[in-house]
């Protein structure tokens, strides 16, 4: 393990901070979850930059109407919306046979949080299936379009949440054990790590970075639509060594890996407040996890997205 990477900026960073002085015309950006939270913020920004943004929503009209409201707001034209729904492998399976032409950054950014218990009509847990396989099949299906690019950026929005459980390999769609929904969502945060690892590994020929991140916490964002109020671990004081962020700070990671020069270079790592982060130490939430960037899991998990979804063989 070399020195781990460090930039300039911090946990209380914004997006547009970190975007400053970035020049990104002619490049093309796709975020998922772009229509509201963390993932408009990082499209606007994005935008802001010079980039043509597509926003990949699960909702038309809320695509679209982030869409115009960020070329408004940004003054520029070239920011579009597509209908994407990451639990339906027949809307990945479209977006991906819609999109022409090189992609030079994919922020797979959207995500739900501790569901009721629910499965897709193929018998995936819901979270696992959008979080984690659904982001999975959108990339790989890229992969070409990535490929074209010549250096393209993959950026994966995981969580601190993963430090609450790894993979359940044996169950991943609590067939066998009670679904709990804090582990389901600890499992497709792991996920979404383990996939960095892996992708970043196998496509490092391709001229394709793909690292993962948590972007802190932030309430009020759409993510905790299923909660009535913060869980008792939300730390708005920072006692746990961990405070709340605004949305223009929890998306500051993300735009710093999309774009920034100062990760040129860096795939395969997971990233918080702007820097590559430490391994984690149990009673403190920050940090990843070992089992997260375990290269037998990455692998592991890699063949059986790939069994799932019929996609990145």
């Amino acid at each position: 393990m070399g020195e781990r990477v460090t930039t300039p900026f911090g946990a209380e960073s914004t997006a547009t901070e970190v975007a400053a002085g970035i020049d990104l015309t002619g490049r093309r950006a796709i975020v998922t979850g772009g229509a509201g939270g963390l993932g408009r913020e990082t499209a606007r920004v994005l935008a802001s930059a010079g980039a043509e943004v597509t926003i990949a929503a699960r909702t038309p009209a809320a695509g679209n109407a982030a869409a115009r409201e960020i070329a408004e707001e940004t003054g520029r034209t070239r920011v579009y919306a597509g209908q994407l729904d990451l639990a339906d492998p027949s809307s990945v399976a479209s977006f991906v046979a819609g999109w022409s032409g090189p992609l030079d950054i994919l922020v797979d950014n959207a995500g739900i949080m501790a569901t009721p218990e629910r499965h897709t009509p193929s018998g995936r847990e819901l979270q696992f299936a959008t979080n984690h396989l659904g982001h999975f099949a959108l990339t790989a299906g890229l992969h070409g379009a990535l490929t074209a690019a010549g250096s393209a950026r993959v950026v994966v929005v995981s969580s601190v949440g993963h430090v609450n459980g790894p993979v359940r390999f044996e169950d991943p769609d609590f067939a066998k054990d009670p679904y709990d929904p804090w582990l389901a969502y600890a499992q497709s945060k792991t996920a979404n790590i383990l996939f960095a690892v892996e992708a970043a590994k196998r496509w490092a020929a391709d001229g394709i970075a793909v690292n993962a991140l948590n972007p802190g916490r932030i309430w009020g964002t759409g993510l905790g639509r299923h909660m009535d109020a913060p869980p008792a671990s939300f730390d708005p004081s920072g006692t746990s060594g961990v405070s709340e962020k605004t949305v223009a700070q929890g998306a500051a990671t993300s735009v710093l890996l999309a774009a920034s020069p100062l990760v040129e270079g860096v795939t395969g790592t997971y990233f918080e407040d702007c820097q590559e982060a430490a391994a984690f130490t149990p009673g403190v939430r920050r940090g990843v996890a070992d089992y997260a960037v375990d290269p037998d899991n990455a692998r592991r998990l890699w063949d059986l997205s790939v069994e799932l979804t019929g996609v990145g063989r």
